[in-house]
């Protein structure tokens, strides 16, 4: 098949992963740098072009690796191609509503299953309303477009807290207040769903002095066996925003497992290097189910 990956930087770990693991069952792999497509919309001969001139209409596949800054125009391309009739191991809806972290958060809810508690709101008097809502500090604020972390403040008093919320509300920033999970110790974990499975989970445990867990604020990845409570949320949560591939994070909490966050573009670094799974191999063979591709059998000749 004839697989491209929509992504940014060719040298991540993670789109290279993807490029050898396509390469080695056998398949056409392209890195298609996102900021370099550019779409023909004609309902008679859709197209998409590529920098060098390539028209991109001969693909089966696409992996979408949108980074958080180029999510519009990511999804834009992504759902172009859907409509084309290339298949997309993530589709542009599903992505889009993983992105809006308070729509997300609302499916989630409205899908039962366990969340922080949250708040959200519009209005620079709400301060101290927003405050009570989640049970007061500590908590944490979330800038509603940041990721891997960034955005993410922890303000350990009252006074701190309305600081915070007031300094991002005078920028006009979207931000989400949401408890602070104190038995959690800075502690996460990231499940990893491939076609309705868990197929690799490993603990993220924060940096000291940190308690954001995510690898690239310098956490540390161990290998963790999950629940099946936890097995069912992280499933359950990628089918509900509609993801094949999902990073699905959850903490550990007196309530039992909650959901923090479904990210639709994981990192497999961190997860393939704890736990020494092929999981960028499960992805490839994600989209090898969905099209009901099978090798071709080695020793055959064509005679046509």
């Amino acid at each position: 098949m004839r697989i491209g990956v929509l992504a940014s930087n060719p040298d991540l770990y993670s789109n290279q992963r993807i490029m050898e693991a396509g390469a080695e069952r056998g398949h056409r792999m392209t890195f298609l740098n996102i900021r370099q497509c550019y779409m023909k919309l004609d309902s008679a001969e859709p197209e998409v072009h590529y920098r060098d001139g390539r028209i991109l209409n001969s693909l089966d596949a696409v992996i979408p690796r949108i980074r958080p800054s180029q999510t519009f125009y990511g999804c834009a391309l992504t759902r172009h191609f859907e409509s084309m009739g290339v298949y997309a191991l993530n589709g542009a809806q599903s992505i889009s509503q993983s992105r809006d972290k308070l729509y997300s958060l609302q499916l989630l809810q409205e899908g039962g299953l366990n969340i922080p508690i949250s708040g959200f709101a519009n209005s620079p008097s709400d301060t101290n309303e927003l405050i009570d809502m989640v049970g007061g500090a500590p908590l944490i604020v979330k800038l509603l477009e940041g990721t891997q972390g960034r955005g993410v403040v922890l303000a350990e008093t009252r006074k701190a807290a309305e600081s915070v919320i007031n300094a991002f509300k005078s920028l006009k920033a979207n931000l989400l207040v949401q408890e602070f999970i104190r038995e959690a110790q800075g502690k996460d974990l990231r499940l990893f769903v491939v076609d309705g499975k868990v197929i690799a989970a490993i603990q993220r445990e924060a940096a000291p002095g940190e308690f954001r867990a995510n690898i690239h604020q310098g956490g540390t990845a161990s290998v963790v066996k999950v629940l099946p409570e936890e097995r069912r949320l992280a499933i359950k949560a990628a089918k509900v925003l509609g993801l094949k591939v999902a990073g699905v994070d959850i903490i550990r909490s007196k309530k039992g497992p909650l959901l923090l966050e479904v990210n639709s573009s994981p990192g497999l670094e961190g997860i393939e290097s704890a736990t020494r799974k092929d999981v960028a191999g499960s992805m490839i063979l994600s989209i090898e189910k969905a099209l009901k591709w099978k090798p071709a059998i080695v020793g055959t000749s064509d005679s046509a």
